[in-house]
């Protein structure tokens, strides 16, 4: 009974579980404090950012949490899913996009965010594989026993 799950990734999510508040919070500010000179398809695409990062983020930490503590692969192919397709695009695009205007505060926290990010993509890349190898390896083995007690002469 090999423990599966990462230990660098399970202190990324927690460290990120705290930054996120702060993250959240620099963000808003700036945003409320820059929203008057933005165009309005780039105050359009702001609020809709944050909608969408505030629940995907809730949404992938807890997955995260359950798949990496309790070895659930679904759980944390989820996590990796939510993490490389819709928060990674969109913390890139906060951070590259000068059309945003952005703050040097902003584009210090969205830097640390992406680290953070990036780091969970390949941490959680590496925990997935090892997991399904692993579980891969069990079924088979579980498969052979039964078949063994199955088989004529056997015991």
């Amino acid at each position: 009974s090999e423990i599966l799950s990462s230990l660098p990734l399970q202190m990324s999510l927690y460290f990120n579980v705290y930054f996120f508040p702060f993250w959240w919070l620099i963000t808003v500010t700036i945003l409320y404090q820059k929203y008057p000179v933005l165009s309005d398809y780039y105050k359009f695409i702001l609020v809709t950012i944050m909608i969408l990062v505030s629940l995907t983020e809730l949404i992938r930490l807890y997955l995260g949490y359950v798949g990496n503590l309790l070895e659930k692969v679904p759980e944390l192919a989820g996590f990796w899913l939510l993490t490389l397709l819709p928060q990674l695009p969109v913390i890139l695009f906060l951070l590259f996009n000068e059309g945003l205007k952005i703050h040097p505060l902003e584009r210090a926290v969205h830097i640390i965010f992406a680290a953070f990010l990036s780091f969970q993509v390949v941490a959680a890349f590496f925990t997935l594989k090892r997991m399904v190898n692993t579980l891969a390896t069990r079924f088979r083995l579980t498969e052979f026993h039964r078949l063994e007690e199955q088989r004529p002469g056997a015991g």
